[in-house]
């Protein structure tokens, strides 16, 4: 019973969207501006630098506590992956949004943060050399996914750990389609590109 518990409320405080509500004090509506995306990437572009850092802090913080909570709820690694996974799910496909969230970069960060450390950290410098070098939030969200998958396969910590960045790591990069897209016919908006 605390196995589906620490699992909802896992969802639950993934759902809980960060982005949109900061937006929305601007008096902005996330869903119909920029890249119509409920996530940091379109706040910065529609709301401003401290909104967007606010946004990230606060979805970074979701994911972690949904870990933190399942690990004082039950026993063992998987139930923790379960419910940080869950907290993805949440944050991509948020109840209270009628299912259309953000891409889960910031939340997966948080859920990593506490269950591979070093994984995460890993990621985070290739999230912020990749964005650097070239100016493409997207880009340096698809490269640091697939290096918290790789880091987290690679390190000697649980299986059920690297299997859950895999599954992350997935979901992110499928939630980019659209970037891909725009990537390759050159229409991606750049940092510092406001709508």
């Amino acid at each position: 019973m605390e196995d589906i518990l620490a699992v909802a409320l896992g969802y639950l405080a993934g759902s809980v969207p960060f982005a949109y509500l900061l937006a929305r004090r601007r008096g902005v509506d996330l869903r119909r501006v920029g890249s119509g995306n409920i996530g940091a990437a379109n706040v910065l572009r529609t709301s401003g630098v401290a909104r967007a850092l606010a946004a990230v802090g606060l979805d970074a913080a979701k994911g972690a506590v949904a870990v933190v909570v399942a690990e004082r709820l039950t026993a063992g690694p998987a139930t923790p992956v379960a419910a940080g996974l869950a907290s993805i799910i949440g944050h991509v496909h948020p109840v209270w949004l009628r299912f259309r969230g953000g891409k889960g970069v910031a939340t997966a960060a948080g859920v990593f943060g506490v269950l591979a450390p070093a994984a995460a950290g890993l990621a985070g410098a290739v999230f912020v050399l990749a964005t650097w070098a070239t100016r493409y939030i997207s880009v340096g969200s698809m490269a640091s996914a697939v290096t918290l998958a790789v880091a987290a396969l690679a390190s000697d910590g649980p299986t059920g750990v690297a299997v859950g960045a895999a599954i992350a790591a997935l979901i992110i990069v499928h939630r980019h389609r659209a970037n891909v897209g725009r990537l390759v016919a050159g229409t991606e908006r750049r940092i510092g590109q406001r709508v």
